[in-house]
């Protein structure tokens, strides 16, 4: 009896562990692509340039429908992010008109203090602009979000620091938009992407939709797929750069610790027989 819960504890910890997938229209887990961030590993760093131009994809393209409900103007300027200058963005919030009661009529110019306008007054017309699907808010995407892995493959991601899920998540709904199989029948206002299924969101990336600054940068659905996912894999995790300099400090900080008491062991212990 007790070998038996055992077992049970041991298959109930392994089911908990293993992530959502997501399935296709035959409810089948779907292989992800995983790609090659800047900020994987123990020592990965956000790429200034990437949020840049991933904040200009969502600016441009997805803004419309979704919201950054947890994300300010002013984090746009904060250390491990974008980091635009104040004055940028400044003149980016005193763009937008932001609803306040306390306000001369109701309303007044942003300030960087203010959060992400949502691009619907509430949820019903979100709803009724959308053919009735409700379009997610993005600043907690990436976290809310991941890749399935078989087993045993996800367990190394406790060894590799491995937490891009969300991103690859994101990356992998962006680019695998296909006409559907045969056997799908889909809806007026739906689409098929191999990925996710059947989806109320039509494919939002097309090459050369987004003019980036600059030279160098391909304008393809492939590179603004991967400057979006970055971008909104900051926003969930604006601090992750400096949470992982504290654990690097912290690990080292032991080390320290662990060889002083080493030797004050053995300056104690020295003269006994």
């Amino acid at each position: 009896m007790k070998n038996k819960t055992f077992l049970g504890a041991v298959l109930l910890v392994i089911g908990l562990a293993l992530p959502a997938a997501p399935a296709n229209a035959a409810g089948e887990a779907v292989h992800a692509y995983q790609q090659s961030w800047s900020f994987s590993g123990p020592f990965g760093t956000y790429d200034r340039n990437q949020l840049r131009r991933g904040f200009q994809v969502y600016k441009e393209i997805c803004s419309s429908c979704h919201g950054l409900d947890f994300i300010a103007f002013r984090n746009l300027s904060e250390p491990g992010g974008p980091q635009y200058s104040e004055d940028a963005v400044r003149e980016l919030a005193a763009q937008f008109t932001i609803v306040d009661e306390a306000a001369e009529g109701g309303e007044r110019e942003g300030v960087p203090a203010d959060r992400w306008p949502n691009p619907f007054p509430n949820e019903q017309i979100a709803r009724d602009a959308n053919g009735g699907a409700l379009p997610p808010d993005l600043s907690l995407m990436a976290k809310a979000r991941t890749i399935h892995q078989e087993f045993p493959w996800w367990v190394f991601n406790y060894f590799t620091a491995y937490q891009e899920g969300g991103a690859d998540y994101i990356y992998n709904l962006l680019t695998r938009y296909h006409e559907a199989p045969a056997h799908v029948e889909l809806q007026p206002g739906q689409y098929y992407n191999e990925f996710y299924g059947v989806i109320a969101m039509g494919p939002p990336l097309a090459d050369g939709i987004v003019s980036y600054e600059g030279e160098g940068t391909p304008e393809t659905v492939h590179q603004y797929a991967l400057d979006l996912a970055a971008f909104l894999q900051w926003t969930a995790d604006p601090h992750m750069v400096s949470r992982k300099q504290m654990g690097f400090r912290v690990i080292l900080f032991l080390i320290v610790l662990a060889g002083l008491m080493y030797m004050v062991k053995r300056r104690l212990w020295r003269d006994a027989h």
